[in-house]
């Protein structure tokens, strides 16, 4: 009887563990993340073959993604905020935009019939004109705190931090402005060679915008867009 026993249960263990992995090899794959290829990384495209003097035809790549159909790829205007967004079968494409602008970039991966999807890092590059030979520094991000998100004020005090970047590697300073006006945040400070502030006086649970003015050594500005965050 105890071995009749020990054959039952040791039969079961054997048919959960058959039923554990039919349920593992139903699973639905997922899209791998695209690697950006081109434009690479802030940099300057001047090879288009444009129609005009004032369009330039950008070539963009990636690296194949597995369990992947088709891509999104979705380019922005850094300077407007507008972006298009371009659905392709293949890892790579060819887009009309204006010269003398910087745009970010972006590939989402996806698998027909799934809401699964990946997403690629975001790289940002020039488009540069003919005989252009200095360019606006990209507009910074925020880092700390992320837009939309939350702070911790510490005896009441913050601090900012951001990125900055530029295509001709030239950047000199930047400018903060910061306040509870949404439209408008006032200079808090201005030329400042790092990338962090420290030691700004806060509400509790006060609403604040900021942004960032990059400016490179051949006085090019630019002006990134306004970020709001909570304090806690």
């Amino acid at each position: 009887m105890k071995r009749l026993v020990l054959l039952t249960i040791f039969a079961g263990f054997i048919f959960c563990s058959c039923g554990k992995k039919g349920d593992a090899g139903s699973d639905t794959k997922s899209p791998s993340k695209p690697v950006l290829i081109l434009p690479a990384q802030n940099s300057v495209c001047v090879s288009g073959n444009g129609q005009s003097g004032s369009q330039s035809s950008i070539f963009f790549s990636w690296n194949a993604a597995t369990n992947t159909d088709e891509y999104e790829i979705t380019i922005k205007n850094l300077q407007t905020g507008t972006a298009l967004s371009q659905t392709v079968a293949v890892n790579q494409v060819s887009v009309e935009l204006p010269v003398n602008t910087p745009y970010s970039w972006q590939v989402i991966s996806k698998l027909k019939n799934t809401s699964g999807t990946a997403q690629s890092d975001t790289w940002k590059f020039y488009s540069s004109g003919p005989g252009v030979v200095s360019h606006a520094p990209f507009p910074a991000t925020a880092y700390q705190p992320v837009d939309g998100g939350q702070l911790q004020a510490v005896n009441s005090l913050i601090s900012l931090s951001w990125t900055g970047s530029d295509a001709d590697n030239d950047i000199m300073d930047y400018d903060i402005y910061f306040g509870t006006n949404a439209a408008s945040p006032s200079l808090l400070q201005s030329h400042i060679s790092g990338t962090s502030l420290s030691n700004i006086q806060v509400k509790p649970a006060g609403i604040y915008y900021w942004k960032i003015v990059t400016r490179d050594k051949q006085n090019n500005l630019s002006t990134s867009d306004i970020f709001q965050f909570r304090v806690k």
